[in-house]
C-alpha cells in the first residue's frame, strides 16, 4: 500500500462524532463551544548575510520595543520578537505573522536577515551580545535591569536561544455552556481558572510528545558552550550534537537553571501556583546575593532572590491574562483569574518561512483541546519532578527507539505511550473537524494534521530534528552551514511578491497600518518619558515591594 493510501485508510479509520462526543461525555460540540482563539509570539535573531550576529541597535523604522504591540525585542537587542493578536481563524493568525516579518524585512538594515533556527548563529563570545533597551523611562529601565539580571546570572549566551509562543484560548461563549454541563454552580471566573489549570496539568504530563514531534533543535555550533560542561558530542570541527536529540533548547543547555531545579510549583489551583512563585520572588539566593552591585553602585539585577520576575520561571506552559503597562503579571492572575495559556515548549521550525503553519497548529488546537476535555488529576510532587525528567529524556533522546519513560513511577516505552496519546488525540481532532467542516460531512483538515504526527512517530527522520541530523550528515554540512542555507531560504520566500510579482509584499493598508503603529509606538514612548519620574532607585524599592 502507497503512503498516500495508507494515510487516506487511516483517515477513514477516525472516529465518529457521536464516538468522540461520547469519549468526552460531551452532548453537544458546536462552534461556539469549538472555535478556538489563537495568538504567536515568535523570535528570531537579527543577523547578517552571512551569519553574524547583529551588532546595531534596533531599527527606528520598526518603532518603540517598548510601545509597538507587534515588534518588539527580547532578551537582546538583536533578538526580535513578533507578536500577534488573537484570531479565530488560523489563515488570519499566519497572515499577520507573515504581515510583520515582510514589514520588519523591508526595514531592516544593512541587509540584515532573520536567523530561523532556535539555536543561535556562531558567537564570538558574550561581549558581542547586546542587551535590549527600552529607553529612559522607570518602566523601560526596569526592562533592561531584569536582562542584566538574567546576563548576571546565567549568562548572555543561553539568552540567545529562540523559540514560538503559541497563545491558546476557548472561546467566551464556551464556558457558561460548558461549566452548566458540568454542572459547576460557583463563579465563571473561578470555572474558566480551573479548567485552564486542568488543561495545563495535562499538558504538562504529555508536553514531550510536542518536543518529539517539533523539536528543531538536536545540534548546536560549538560557540554556544563555549566554557560550559556538556554533554554533547562532536559531529564536525564546528558543530555538537546528540545522535537522538530533539529539542537541546529545552534540555540542560537551555532554558533550565540549576537554582529552579528544585522548585516545585504546584498547578492545582492558582493560588497555590501564586504562593509558590511569590515565595520564590521573595526568597535570596546565595549566588545572586554575590552578584553584588556594579563598580558605581548601581543594581546588576531587579533583586537578588531565586527569581526576580514571575517571567523569569522557565516553564513548558504559563497562565496567562492581559496586563495593564507596569501591572505584575501575578497580581493580573489573582485579580481576573486566567484568560488564556501560553505555550512555550515550540522551536522555530527552519524548513518553514514563519517557522510554524496550519499543520501545527491544528495538532497544537487538537492536543490542548484534548488535555482540556480529557481527565485531569491533581498533581503531586512526585510526578511533578517525574514529568521533569521524561521531558529530558526526550529533548536527549527522542528518536531513540527504545526509550523508556516513566509513568507513575513505572517504565513505559516512549512510542507505545505516544501511540495511545495520538490515538486518543483522534476524538478531539473528530470535534474540531465536525465545526470546521464547509460541509455537513465530517472534515478532514485537523483528522489530517494529527495523521501528519502520527507519521513521525512512526519514522523519526520525518520529525524536523530527524531531517535537520540527516541533513547535516548527507550533505556534510556544519549546524551552522545548514541553518544558515535555511535561514536564506525563509528569507527568500518571505520577500517574494504573492501572485508571481504581480502584487506588492503587503497591501497599501497593510504598509500603512504597520507604519502608523510604528511612528505611534515612538510617540508613545516620547510621552511615557517626559512624564515625571521617580527615581529608580526608589521606583525599584517599591516594584520589589509591591
Amino acid at each position: 500500500m502507497s503512503s498516500t493510501s495508507a494515510k487516506h485508510a487511516a483517515l477513514s479509520d477516525r472516529p465518529s462524532l457521536a464516538a468522540s462526543l461520547d469519549y468526552y461525555r460531551l452532548a453537544t460540540f458546536d462552534l461556539s463551544w469549538g472555535g478556538v482563539v489563537r495568538g504567536i509570539e515568535k523570535e528570531s535573531l537579527r543577523v547578517s548575510p552571512t551569519g553574524a550576529l547583529s551588532q546595531s541597535v534596533h531599527p527606528e523604522a520598526l518603532g518603540s520595543t517598548l510601545t509597538n504591540p507587534y515588534i518588539t525585542t527580547d532578551f537582546s537587542e538583536s533578538l526580535l520578537e513578533f507578536i500577534t493578536p488573537a484570531y479565530e481563524r488560523i489563515d488570519d493568525c499566519l497572515g499577520m505573522l507573515e504581515g510583520i516579518h515582510r514589514f520588519t524585512l523591508t526595514r531592516l538594515e544593512n541587509q540584515e536577515m532573520l536567523w530561523g533556527s532556535s539555536m543561535p548563529c556562531a558567537l564570538g563570545g558574550e561581549d558581542e551580545i547586546p542587551i535590549a533597551l527600552f529607553g529612559t523611562s522607570n518602566l523601560g529601565r526596569l526592562k533592561t535591569l531584569y536582562r542584566e539580571g538574567l546576563s548576571n546570572r546565567y549568562g548572555k549566551i543561553m539568552q540567545t536561544i529562540a523559540g514560538i509562543h503559541y497563545n491558546f484560548s476557548m472561546p467566551e461563549s464556551f464556558w457558561p455552556q460548558y461549566q452548566q454541563h458540568c454542572g459547576d454552580t460557583g463563579s465563571l471566573q473561578d470555572f474558566r481558572t480551573n479548567k485552564y489549570l486542568h488543561l495545563i496539568r495535562n499538558f504538562h504530563r504529555y508536553s514531550w510528545l510536542l518536543v518529539y514531534l517539533f523539536g528543531a533543535s538536536p545540534a548546536a555550533c560549538k560557540s554556544f558552550v563555549r566554557g560550559r560542561e556538556h554533554s554533547l558530542q562532536e559531529l564536525d570541527a564546528h558543530s555538537l550534537y546528540l545522535p537522538y536529540a530533539t529539542c537541546l533548547r529545552m534540555g540542560n543547555l537551555g532554558y533550565k537553571s540549576e537554582a529552579q531545579k528544585s522548585l516545585f510549583v504546584c498547578y492545582n489551583d492558582l493560588n497555590n501556583y501564586a504562593e509558590c512563585l511569590d515565595t520564590a520572588m521573595h526568597t535570596p539566593y546565595p549566588e545572586y546575593e554575590a552578584i553584588g552591585l556594579g563598580p558605581n553602585g548601581e543594581p546588576l539585577q531587579i533583586n537578588a532572590n531565586l527569581l526576580q520576575l514571575e517571567n523569569e520561571f522557565y516553564s513548558t506552559i504559563r497562565p496567562k491574562r492581559n496586563v495593564k503597562s507596569g501591572q505584575r503579571p501575578l497580581a493580573a492572575l489573582k485579580e481576573g483569574g486566567i484568560e488564556y495559556i501560553e505555550v512555550r515548549a515550540l522551536d522555530l521550525n527552519p524548513y518553514l518561512p514563519l517557522g510554524i503553519d496550519a499543520e501545527q497548529i491544528r495538532f497544537l488546537d487538537t492536543f490542548l483541546v484534548h488535555c482540556l476535555l480529557a481527565p485531569s488529576p491533581e498533581c503531586h510532587q512526585a510526578e511533578f519532578f517525574e514529568v521533569a525528567e521524561n521531558l529530558t529524556r526526550v529533548v536527549e533522546q527522542g528518536r531513540d527507539p527504545a526509550l523508556m519513560l516513566s509513568e507513575d513511577g513505572k517504565p513505559r516505552a516512549m512510542r507505545q505511550w505516544a501511540a495511545t496519546i495520538l490515538e486518543s488525540l483522534g476524538h478531539a481532532a473528530a470535534l474540531l473537524d465536525s465545526i470546521h467542516s464547509a460541509t455537513d460531512d465530517l472534515g478532514v483538515e485537523y483528522a489530517t494534521a494529527l495523521q501528519a504526527q502520527i507519521d513521525k512517530l512512526n519514522d523519526s527522520s520525518l520529525t524536523p530534528s530527524g531531517r535537520m541530523l540527516a541533513q547535516m550528515q548527507n550533505e556534510e554540512l556544519s549546524f551552522f552551514q545548514l541553518a544558515l542555507t535555511l535561514a536564506q531560504r525563509q528569507h527568500e520566500a518571505l520577500l517574494e511578491s504573492p501572485n508571481g510579482g504581480t502584487q506588492p509584499l503587503l497591501s497599501q493598508a497593510d504598509e500603512a497600518m504597520f507604519e502608523k503603529v510604528a511612528k505611534q509606538s515612538l510617540a508613545d514612548q516620547a510621552k511615557l518619558e517626559a512624564e515625571p519620574q521617580l527615581d529608580f532607585e526608589t521606583f525599584l524599592a517599591q516594584w520589589n515591594a509591591a
